[in-house]
């Protein structure tokens, strides 16, 4: 499944996109609760399937996910103008649906410096013997379409393609062997990055999180479509040039590895977002360098999730 955080008419809610279309998870539910009888069906479908994929994590509600999806799927080929009337599905290119981050307040968003070795290189960084980690918060976030923003104290503003493990099952101590049992599915971050700020000291967090600086999405891909996370293609294009080109294989800490490590320092829990470290190629290693400039279009690619794109603009 593609399960996306859209807003349509000013209602948030979560779906599963089938080509052109998002069905609406939370909507299908109540009607297939009501269907099945259920007296209470708005109150049953707000804790078991809530708009909110965080919280859906958090419930244990992928497998009620795809149930409703199968079932809204049988509906809107049954009488489709009936199941858009209904609000069980809408069309992502109607002008009134955005996409939003798929996960708009996850509980940790933990990331990896230096985790390809070309990285390293470009850097002059040594290649790490444990993973670097920093965080990001969830001012940072932005979804698909949305601005990046220029913050004005900042002139070395850069672009980093990062494949994104969302945390399903919850969990501390976990044995590397069954780390991505854990894992709810993946997604792509673009992990921008102030670097004037991030060397002003040894912690890099003050260059990594500023407000509405880092893309996340379009949506999660189940974990069920990328049983190996550590063989996808990932790029970076900026304004039509490709920048960043590479393969998660070459990942220094792969993700059953990180998710295990993290789990020794913290619990994991669902809802979590761990972005797994970009490639060579990043604008400040570059001669001359290539930071990012108002009116400029970042795509980030991952292969078998999709493109994440977005603009780049001066904050105002």
């Amino acid at each position: 499944m593609r399960l996306v955080t859209y807003i349509a008419r000013g209602r948030t809610s979560v779906g599963v996109v089938e080509g052109e279309w998002i069905l609406d998870i939370s909507r299908g539910w109540v009607e297939l609760l009501r269907q099945r009888g259920v007296v209470d069906a708005e109150g049953r479908a707000q804790a078991e399937c809530p708009p909110d994929l965080v919280l859906l994590l958090a419930r244990d509600g992928l497998g009620r996910a795809a149930e409703v999806a199968a079932w809204v799927r049988e509906e809107f080929a049954r009488d489709g103008e009936g199941a858009v009337a209904r609000g069980l599905a809408v069309r992502m290119s109607d002008p009134a649906v955005r996409l939003r981050a798929p996960l708009l307040r996850p509980g940790k968003i933990i990331c990896l410096g230096l985790n390809y070795a070309d990285h390293a290189r470009e850097t002059n960084s040594p290649v790490p013997q444990y993973p670097e980690l920093f965080n990001k918060f969830a001012n940072a976030l932005i979804g698909p379409g949305e601005p990046i923003v220029l913050p004005r104290v900042s002139q070395q503003v850069d672009y980093e393609a990062e494949l994104a493990v969302v945390i399903g099952r919850a969990g501390r101590y976990i044995d590397e062997s069954r780390a991505l049992e854990h894992v709810a599915g993946y997604t792509i971050l673009n992990d921008v990055s102030m670097r004037d700020f991030q060397f002003r000291g040894r912690q890099w967090m003050q260059g990594k999180t500023f407000d509405r600086s880092t893309p996340l999405g379009p949506w999660v891909v189940t974990a069920d479509e990328i049983p190996d996370p550590q063989g996808l293609e990932i790029s970076c294009e900026v304004s039509g040039e490709v920048l960043q080109r590479s393969n998660t294989r070459e990942m220094i800490f792969h993700v059953a590895h990180v998710v295990a490590y993290i789990s020794q320092i913290m619990t994991l829990e669902p809802g979590d977002v761990i972005a797994t470290g970009t490639p060579a190629g990043v604008g400040f290693a570059r001669e001359p360098k290539r930071l990012l400039r108002p009116g400029d279009v970042v795509r980030v690619t991952v292969e078998k999730i999709g493109t994440l794109e977005n603009p780049v603009v001066a904050e105002e």
